[in-house]
């Protein structure tokens, strides 16, 4: 079953207090309610997700766009996935098609609750997006994803296609990003976390050339777990330095 965050409207349902039970909203006053939980949206990705298919609003007879109450709730619902999941806008696509005939849409995880020990997933192989939505899903420009590239912070595939953590990367980048903390002041936690990865890498290929299926299957558990507590223990240790030297 879908689970939605709590605090936040899912298809269907009420829009939020800011919302009038009836009538159209302009772009602007979509804007201001949609701030009041996602306060990084732009009017630029209202418009983009309106042209990749995800609302419709109608037009006034100059043109002008009035979203109804039912379309400031799939924003919200597509904003959320995006946030809290990372999901592609084509599986969103797909949870709201399947709302919309009654259905129920495949499960997707419950974000984590607990900062200090976030949990950690493998990015499904099979999802790809292209560089358009990433820039959408991170809310920023071609020049910034082309100075991260260039940082190597981030990757495209051979085909110009991002992976779901290059998505929650790009995101935390921008987010690093409008407290100041440029690329290239990440490239020594980009530089740990790829002799990181070498280590984990190390320690499960046994696993993997096993031919035993189920051990071959518990080195994908091992690597993860590994994983998680090393991002664990990255947080403890930057606490641990903030923390005044008097405690």
């Amino acid at each position: 079953m879908l689970e939605t965050p709590s605090g936040g409207a899912g298809p269907g349902t009420a829009a939020g207090d800011g919302a009038p039970p009836g009538g159209s909203l302009s772009i602007g006053a979509v804007l201001r309610l949609l701030r009041e939980e996602f306060p990084e949206v732009t009017v630029s990705k209202i418009r983009f997700l309106e042209a990749e298919g995800l609302v419709e609003p109608e037009r006034s007879p100059t043109g002008n766009r009035r979203f109804a109450p039912g379309d400031v709730e799939r924003l919200s619902y597509v904003l959320r996935m995006q946030r809290d999941h990372y999901l592609p806008l084509k599986v969103i696509r797909e949870h709201l098609d399947a709302l919309g005939r009654g259905g129920t849409p495949r499960s997707v995880p419950a974000p984590s609750r607990e900062p200090a020990e976030p949990e950690v997933t493998a990015p499904a192989p099979t999802v790809r997006i292209a560089r358009g939505e990433l820039l959408a899903v991170a809310g920023v420009g071609e020049e910034e994803l082309a100075v991260w590239e260039a940082y190597g912070l981030i990757t495209a595939s051979d085909q110009g296609t991002y992976d779901l953590a290059g998505a929650a990367v790009a995101q935390l980048l921008a987010g690093l990003g409008k407290h100041g903390i440029e690329p290239r002041q990440l490239r020594a936690m980009k530089t740990a976390a790829d002799r990181q990865a070498e280590l984990v890498e190390r320690l499960v290929a046994p696993l993997r050339r096993d031919r035993d299926p189920r051990t071959r299957a518990r080195a994908e558990s091992t690597a993860q777990e590994l994983v998680g507590l090393s991002v664990r223990l990255h947080a403890a240790l930057v606490q641990s330095a903030l923390r005044p030297r008097g405690d």
